[in-house]
């Protein structure tokens, strides 16, 4: 497994969570698990950086450590309303001229459509900012509702612990579902967060109980090879079809149908990383019935084919499974 440099950019008024999280994801060594990343910090003037939190970090390195990174990330930028430095613009663009990978959590987009990175682009934010990113770069794409959106050559995360949710997809794309799956393990947190932010941003549910979809989402992961159809998923949850449409919506962002077509292609993902099998027995072992059916939903979902897939992330040695009927 090759090393991928990640390089956070931190700013005076840094927020430490949004530091932490990166650092927690990319910069930790899990037993049991590759080293996968290199990460370092660096500011415009080393030394002593201010926090949110009332503290200083001390940091050593300048800008020169975005040169070598394969990801610039940066964690929060607390003075959007001024001027970004224009050391700290120019090496941004330097940064993705060169084909880095430049990634914002949080207020950190404001920073990225300074540098013009999200220009007719789409972009999201804290759900509390997005207006305003809206108002002062009206020719950024904001997406209120969004917990992250990766361009391949930008992304941006909404507020918090979406941050971490964006750290895991990037692990995910760039080590596979099994690496992501494992660090997220360590952390006590789910590998992929369904639903957007908005349903955190208002309170729209808190004049009615709210009876948690958890049960229900943890029968079905365990029968992904079962026939699932609404009115299956309706009685097991003990409700109608209907009204289980409407918790799925309110709880997690998307339908039932869609929910279930993710952990299908995420359970696909981890039998093509982890085993060998044929890709019809993938398809049929995740309840996707065919190689055909798996191999469309899978383009529509990864962007890519199992076979493709397999050969990036595969763990094992190519076998008879691999070049048998089906394989790509």
């Amino acid at each position: 497994m090759s090393l991928h440099r990640v390089a956070a950019l931190v700013l005076p008024g840094q927020s430490t969570f949004e530091l932490a999280s990166a650092a927690e994801v990319f910069g930790l060594r899990r037993p049991g698990l590759p080293r996968g990343y290199d990460f370092a910090v660096c500011t415009e003037h080393p030394g002593a950086v201010p926090t949110l939190a009332g503290y200083d970090m001390l940091i050593g390195a300048n800008l020169t450590a975005l040169d070598a990174a394969d990801t610039v990330l940066v964690p929060g930028w607390h003075d959007r309303t001024e001027p970004a430095p224009p050391a700290v613009i120019d090496a941004l663009r330097r940064a993705h001229g060169r084909g880095a990978r430049v990634v914002a959590i949080c207020s950190a987009a404001f920073l990225l459509a300074e540098a013009g990175l999200l220009s007719r682009r789409a972009a999201t934010t804290h759900w509390r900012l997005a207006g305003e990113l809206a108002a002062r770069f009206p020719d950024v794409e904001v997406e209120p509702d969004t917990l992250y959106i990766d361009l391949g050559d930008v992304a941006t995360s909404a507020g918090t612990a979406a941050g971490i949710d964006l750290c895991l997809h990037l692990t995910r794309t760039d080590h596979g579902a099994a690496y992501a799956a494992h660090v997220a393990r360590h952390m006590v947190m789910p590998p992929h967060r369904e639903g957007g932010q908005l349903q955190y941003s208002t309170g729209a549910l808190a004049d009615r109980p709210v009876e948690s979809l958890a049960p229900v989402l943890d029968w079905a992961t365990e029968r992904l090879h079962q026939p699932l159809t609404l009115d299956v998923f309706a009685a097991q949850a003990r409700t109608s079809p209907r009204t289980l449409a409407r918790r799925f919506a309110d709880q997690l962002g998307v339908s039932p149908g869609r929910w279930l077509l993710q952990q299908r292609v995420a359970a696909a993902r981890a039998l093509l990383e982890e085993t060998d099998l044929p890709v019809e027995t993938v398809a049929q072992r995740v309840g996707l019935s065919s190689a055909t059916n798996l191999r469309r939903r899978f383009r529509a979902l990864v962007h890519t084919t199992p076979a493709a897939y397999r050969r990036s992330f595969g763990r094992h040695e190519q076998g008879a499974g691999n070049g048998g009927p089906g394989a790509d």
